[in-house]
């Protein structure tokens, strides 16, 4: 009887450590997963940034030149030229901004998935550990009444003798 307990309380106790394992990788792998979300966006978002300040350097160095070798009525094209310039480098930085705000709002749904994905694991091994606790007593029950049959001291044979002695 001992080591029927012995035997589904390791059991029970291996489930559940096999069940923290993985519920510990799949949140390790989702944070994982998240990072590397959110770097690669943050890199693309760095990259656009960096050549929309190249472009509107390039323009503003033409626009210079363009200037000096002819006169103020290139002057005026490189002044639209440069207001063009600022505008592509606001948008340019705008698109960067909502390229980090989406790695963001990402990386917080695979923050809320982990946790979501803990919980069930944390249910699930409570829902195994309780049917095993379930198993551990149906056994206990049968080894008990297993016992009391082979004594003679059985539910069925009490009540034969009980009727027997009020004849």
């Amino acid at each position: 009887m001992a080591s029927n307990q012995n035997q589904a309380s390791y059991a029970a106790g291996e489930t559940k450590a096999r069940t923290e394992e993985k519920t510990g990788q799949m949140v390790g792998a989702t944070k994982d997963k998240a990072g590397q979300a959110t770097e690669a966006t943050k890199q693309k978002a760095g990259e656009a940034k960096d050549k929309t300040a190249q472009t509107a350097q390039a323009a503003k160095d033409r626009a210079a030149e363009s200037k000096d070798q002819t006169g103020s009525f290139l002057g005026e094209k490189t002044e639209a030229a440069k207001q063009k310039a600022a505008e592509t480098a606001e948008a340019a930085k705008q698109k960067a901004s909502e390229a980090a705000q989406y790695a963001q709002e990402r990386s917080s749904d695979a923050a809320q998935y982990t946790k979501e994905s803990a919980v069930a694991g944390k249910d699930k091994t409570g829902s195994v550990l309780q049917q095993a606790g379930e198993t551990v007593v149906g056994a206990v029950v049968g080894a008990k009444d297993a016992v009391a049959n082979t004594l003679g001291m059985g539910g069925d044979n009490a009540t034969k003798d009980t009727t027997t002695r009020n004849h």
